[in-house]
C-alpha cells in the first residue's frame, strides 16, 4: 500500500520509468501525466502529497507549477523540478520548487534529492491522512442537549461522525472523544462542516497544544502502521529528521 501520492509530470519515457520508481521504492505512488492539460486538471480536483514536474516541458512546466501554489488542496504539497538542458529555462523555473533532480539522472542522485524531502513528504501526508476508527464521540452543543454518537475517522483537522442528530453546517460546537490507549478525554472546540443522511464532518476549530501534540503522534503511528516494512525504517528515520527540523 502507498504511503503518499506523488504527480509526475513529464513526456520523457527514460525520466519517467527511473522517478516512477524512485518513489515507489519510498511507498509513493506515482500519478503520471504526460499532457500539461491534464495535469492541470488533476491539481485542480485531486489532493497529492508530491508533485514532479520536467523542466523540459518548457515554459508549460511553470504553469504547472503555479497551478500547484494557487491550489487550495495542493499549495503545501513538497514540489520538484526536473532540471532541463536549457540552463535559462532550468534557471528560471526550479526557484518555484523545493526540490530539484539534476539531469543526468541516475539511481544515486534521485535517492540523494529524495532522502532529504521524505520526511516533508510524510507530514505533508499526515496533515490530511484520515484514519479509520469507531469511538464513541460527545457533541455539546449551546443550550441544547448534547448528541451521543461515534466517528468514523480522524485526522489532524477534524473527525466524521455516524448521527442522524438534526445538526447543520457551519453550527458552532465542541466535541469529546477518546483516542483508543488514551485515559483523558480530549475536548475541541469544532464546526460543523458539513452534513448528509447519517453522517457529518467535524472541523476541530481549536485544540489544546497538549491534545494536538498527542493527536499527531497517535496519528503518525497509525500512519506508520500502514507502510510496508520494507519502507517503516526509513519512514521513522525520516519523521524523526521532521520533527528535528520543526523543532530548531
Amino acid at each position: 500500500m502507498a504511503i503518499a501520492v506523488a504527480l509526475l509530470v513529464s513526456a520523457d519515457p527514460v525520466t519517467i520509468q527511473q522517478i516512477g520508481h524512485a518513489l515507489q521504492d519510498l511507498s509513493i505512488s506515482p500519478d503520471i501525466c504526460q499532457e500539461m492539460p491534464a495535469s492541470i486538471r488533476l491539481l485542480n480536483c485531486r489532493k497529492f502529497d508530491a508533485v514532479v514536474v520536467d523542466l523540459q516541458l518548457g515554459e508549460q512546466s511553470g504553469r504547472v507549477l503555479n497551478e500547484v501554489h494557487l491550489s487550495p488542496s495542493n499549495r503545501t504539497a513538497v514540489t520538484f523540478a526536473i532540471s532541463s538542458s536549457d540552463p535559462t529555462t532550468t534557471s528560471a523555473l526550479r526557484q518555484r520548487s523545493s526540490f530539484v533532480f539534476e539531469r543526468p539522472l541516475s539511481a544515486l542522485s534521485i535517492s540523494s534529492t529524495l532522502k532529504p524531502a521524505y520526511g516533508l513528504i510524510l507530514r505533508e501526508r499526515r496533515r490530511y491522512f484520515r484514519h479509520p476508527v469507531t469511538v464513541p464521540v460527545t457533541i455539546l452543543r449551546q443550550s441544547k442537549p448534547e448528541v451521543l454518537c461515534h466517528s468514523v475517522n480522524i485526522s489532524e483537522g477534524g473527525m466524521a461522525v455516524n448521527t442522524f442528530a438534526p445538526l447543520t453546517a457551519s453550527e458552532d460546537v465542541r466535541v469529546r472523544f477518546t483516542l483508543p490507549d488514551h485515559r483523558e478525554p480530549f475536548l475541541a472546540e469544532s464546526r460543523i462542516c458539513w452534513c448528509t443522511t447519517g453522517q457529518l464532518g467535524v472541523r476541530f476549530v481549536s485544540l489544546s497544544q497538549q491534545h494536538s501534540s498527542e493527536l499527531q503522534e497517535w496519528l503518525s503511528r497509525r500512519l506508520e502502521e500502514m507502510l510496508p516494512e520494507f519502507v517503516t525504517e526509513k519512514f521513522q528515520t525520516a519523521e524523526r529528521s521532521s520533527i528535528t527540523v520543526l523543532n530548531d
